[in-house]
């Protein structure tokens, strides 16, 4: 058996990662999305927007494509995922309107992805959703099981359809969401606790931040780490 020193391992998988230049975004017009769309953008990469209306993405450049359509409609998927190699999701719902965005909706990329050859997709939900009920407080874990019922269903159902896919996946479950500045103190972490009374919070700037250094690291491949 031929070993691989660690440093000689971790520069093959940079170099690997590293291949990845044409990205679709998917929930392009939300707080996340657009942070993702912009910030991409500033890395170098090509990046697609998937948007329902293109009129509410106010960004423009020479490598962004913008591909009019809906998650919840599979026939509007195969020209966003032509071509690509990685996806980021970010989609999103209003927590008390009960239609199944996130879920069917991934569930449909993921199935798109299959047929065009794409594996590797990054995908944001919520602490709360899965094993990650057990790092939130008493009273977090309350509305997650009550009031937010619906909302996080549909962010477990959505989780689930990831885990079960043969994509290559990450999923990032950040805290409290917030329209704050990007910082340098936003972590991923897959066992920080969170047992006071109140949720901390995470801007989705650095959320979005995050999210596309899993693209150029092997780490949380196949995990769902917290952002805080």
């Amino acid at each position: 058996m031929i070993s691989i020193d660690a440093n000689v391992r971790y520069f093959w998988e940079k170099e690997k990662t590293m291949a990845i230049r044409h990205i679709v975004v998917f929930g392009a017009t939300g707080g996340t999305g657009l942070a993702l769309t912009e910030q991409a953008l500033q890395r170098n990469y090509q990046v697609t927007a998937f948007v329902r209306d293109p009129a509410r993405l106010l960004v423009q450049h020479d490598r962004l494509r913008i591909v009019q359509g809906d998650v919840l409609k599979p026939d509007t998927l195969a020209a966003a995922l032509q071509g690509q190699d990685a996806v980021l999701c970010a989609l999103g719902r209003k927590p008390f309107v009960n239609e199944p965005v996130c879920s069917a909706g991934t569930n449909h990329v993921l199935q798109e992805m299959a047929r065009q050859g794409v594996r590797r997709i990054v995908v944001e939900t919520a602490i709360g959703v899965g094993e990650s009920i057990k790092q939130c407080g008493t009273l977090q874990k309350f509305l997650f099981r009550t009031l937010l019922r619906s909302y996080f269903a549909d962010k477990a159902l959505q989780e689930q359809y990831v885990q079960e896919s043969a994509a290559d996946w990450t999923i990032v479950r950040p805290v409290g969401l917030t329209n704050g500045p990007a910082t340098t103190s936003a972590r991923a972490s897959l066992d920080a606790a969170f047992t006071g009374f109140a949720m901390p919070s995470v801007s989705r700037k650095d959320v979005a931040r995050l999210m596309l250094d899993q693209l150029e690291t092997t780490s949380f491949r196949h995990q769902a780490p917290v952002l805080y």
